[in-house]
């Protein structure tokens, strides 16, 4: 266990997304998803995540579903809420106002079938509304009893800093894996100096650090992966190459690539949750196992060089999607300072 920075709740040291479950990744199977759920909790996986636009809200219902044969205080629920979606699945934006802050928390609940959530967090910034603004409704509703901590998604250290001075902040979530360090060079310092811990998602890039796509690039045309820059082409074939080495150093600690990768997050920091999206039982026996992978500094180091940081073939997300991250954005002025002082000496 672990307390998500110096404010927020003690979580497992692996917690469970649920984004996968909800059609994300293609056809998913709801019975296998709550079965999922509930060996998650039985385990001790205390952190599951969602969010109130993952599957237009069929993931909070299902999560909700699950939660009814389990003990609510035994689960850290973890809500992202305010992303705008189409009836085709579109991304329209975000809406950050105060108003859309409250109402979509009561639909939340009502989906989630709970009086309260752990951690209430915008998914995104909104560019039309103060960080001020949004992050202050939901400290009403932390006031008001509805929401027990704040968190933030994808967002800078700027936008981080300006949260905090409104209420504390519990954890960032934001992609971090071997293949995306990115966080490494500003946000995750500044995360630690203001005390606000990290949930980590993305750590298998999508499924790209395991076996999946080791000799099988099939991918179901509603699967999320299939318009993905780092699924495409070359983009692919090169990505699938950094793969290889990785197992082959998994296979020296008896590990799948998939176990290696986790492992790898976990050594980065106690202060650093990986939030997994295992849709069956199967995948979350191989998530929860990777705890027992130790790794020393070398060994991290050594797989470090193996796959330099800027090694990976293809952005994260399309160029839209990326042209939406406060925390993209932000990493880029930093890497620009960064070069230009660089310059100067």
């Amino acid at each position: 266990m672990t307390q998500l920075g110096s404010t927020g709740p003690t979580v497992s040291r692996i917690g469970l997304g649920g984004m996968g479950m909800s059609g994300a990744y293609g056809d998913s199977d709801d019975s296998e998803s709550i079965r999922t759920i509930h060996a998650a909790i039985d385990a001790g996986v205390s952190l599951v995540d969602t969010g109130d636009f993952y599957g237009a809200g069929h993931n909070e219902m299902l999560i909700g579903r699950a939660l009814k044969e389990r003990n609510r205080e035994d689960v850290v629920l973890s809500v992202k809420f305010g992303a705008l979606r189409g009836p085709d699945g579109s991304w329209l934006g975000f809406d950050g106002r105060p108003e859309a802050v409250k109402s979509a928390l009561g639909y939340s609940l009502q989906r989630l079938g709970v009086d309260h959530i752990d951690i209430y967090r915008p998914a995104r910034l909104d560019p039309q509304v103060p960080i001020e603004d949004t992050v202050g409704a939901v400290a009403e509703m932390v006031e008001a009893g509805y929401v027990r901590h704040i968190g933030l998604s994808e967002v800078g250290s700027a936008t981080l800093r300006r949260a905090a001075a409104v209420h504390p902040i519990a954890d960032l979530q934001i992609e971090y894996a071997i293949v995306s360090r990115g966080i490494e060079a500003d946000i995750l310092p500044t995360a630690r100096e203001l005390g606000v811990g990290i949930t980590a998602y993305g750590v298998l890039s999508r499924g790209l650090l395991s076996d999946r796509f080791r000799g099988n690039t099939a991918m179901a045309a509603n699967d999320f992966r299939a318009h993905s820059p780092r699924f495409q082409g070359e983009n692919l074939t090169r990505n699938v190459e950094l793969v290889e080495t990785l197992a082959a150093i998994a296979d020296e600690r008896g590990a799948t690539v998939a176990q290696l990768a986790i492992a790898w997050v976990l050594s980065r920091g106690e202060d650093i949750v990986p939030v997994i999206g295992a849709r069956t039982v199967q995948r979350l026996t191989e998530t929860i196992a990777a705890q027992t992978i130790l790794l020393s500094d070398q060994d991290a180091t050594r797989i470090e060089k193996a796959v330099p940081a800027d090694a990976v073939a293809g952005d994260r997300y399309a160029e839209a999607q990326m042209a939406q991250l406060d925390s993209e954005r932000a990493s880029a002025i930093h890497r620009a300072s960064a070069s230009n002082s660089a310059v100067r000496s």
